[in-house]
């Protein structure tokens, strides 16, 4: 083995939002779930250690696109830190290796990796599953998900007016700024708003351990993407507005033990047997999506390590190779 072929990649945040753009995002995501769809990746299932405050999850998956890659992801969630410690919310690192010499190929900073695929995951999710007039969009939690969440989907959908709700309504009011000086029609509300005209999208991306989107405020045609349950004892979508509607999960194994639906499934609301499939079926064309303007679409977005793992792929094919990012000898003498 070459000296040149031990050397391992690190890749700051910052660089790796230089090598992306939003369709970049939205690309990579996609072949992670058409090729969970054909067999080509595989995930195993997530680990959780609890921490004080927070909690560190474990993702770990397989994709071959010609060349066969493993990616393992472990962050760190301490809801608190932002006001606390001045630290962001996730922070964590990303390993990617060849599937096939075992190599390590690079070591990325994984913030801007999850905060951005897991906003495309829900622009994926919106192609099959919001209507495509789609103009109203209210954005539950107005942290840095949140906003990547709406840049995410503006380039899917024709949005054109925005509702801000935050329990910090000082955070609600600065997103609203941010989006109105970025010409789109954008308020904060200081309560979820029930009694105004109906949202053709609804995104929850909040850190809540108990449902706040009542069924009263989903009405008919909405697409909801629930983002911010990524471990059991979170919550955001009361059960109540998973009943009857058309449910698709990122990963359903994953869905059923962590995130809405498990919630939904333990008080009756759905069972198994009613969800509507996977996001890699609409993807292969195997299950259909959205079918009629009146249905209510709920995508259960947990987050996979196959999103993991398809950007790694991309962000490395785009970085392998340039002198302007460092290598680490880490392998051989």
């Amino acid at each position: 083995m070459t000296a040149a072929a031990r050397e391992t990649l690190i890749l700051t945040r910052s660089e790796i939002a230089g090598l992306m753009t939003t369709g970049d995002w939205l690309d990579a995501v996609e072949t992670g779930f058409r090729a969970a769809a054909e067999g080509r990746a595989e995930g195993a299932p997530p680990m959780a250690l609890e921490g004080s405050g927070g909690t560190f999850h474990a993702k770990g998956a397989t994709i071959r696109l010609g060349p066969h890659y493993a990616a393992l992801k472990l962050n760190g969630n301490f809801p608190d830190n932002p006001l606390r410690n001045g630290l962001p919310t996730i922070q964590g690192a990303l390993l990617l290796c060849d599937g096939e010499t075992g190599a390590l190929l690079a070591v990325m900073d994984s913030i801007e990796v999850t905060l951005r695929r897991t906003a495309a995951a829900t622009a994926l999710a919106a192609r099959y599953l919001a209507r495509q007039d789609s103009r109203s969009i209210l954005v539950c939690g107005c942290g840095e998900q949140g906003a990547a969440q709406l840049i995410a989907l503006r380039p899917v959908l024709p949005l054109v007016r925005v509702t801000a709700w935050d329990r910090d309504f000082g955070r609600a009011e600065e997103f609203a700024r941010r989006f109105r000086d970025d010409g789109i029609a954008a308020e904060a509300v200081r309560d979820l708003p029930a009694d105004r005209p109906p949202f053709d999208v609804i995104v929850t991306a909040t850190s809540a351990r108990a449902p706040f989107l009542l069924r009263e405020s989903v009405h008919a045609g909405t697409f909801v993407a629930a983002v911010g349950a990524d471990s059991p004892g979170k919550s955001e979508i009361h059960p109540e507005a998973m009943r009857g509607a058309k449910v698709v999960a990122d990963l359903l194994a994953q869905c059923v033990v962590m995130g809405d639906l498990h919630h939904a499934i333990a008080a009756g609301a759905i069972r198994l047997d009613e969800v509507h499939g996977e996001l890699s079926e609409l993807v292969a064309g195997a299950k259909p999506g959205r079918t009629s303007d009146h249905e209510v679409t709920i995508f259960d977005s947990t987050g996979t390590a196959l999103q993991d793992v398809a950007a790694a792929a991309t962000i490395y094919a785009k970085a392998a190779g340039n002198p302007g990012f460092r290598t680490v000898a880490f392998a051989g003498e």
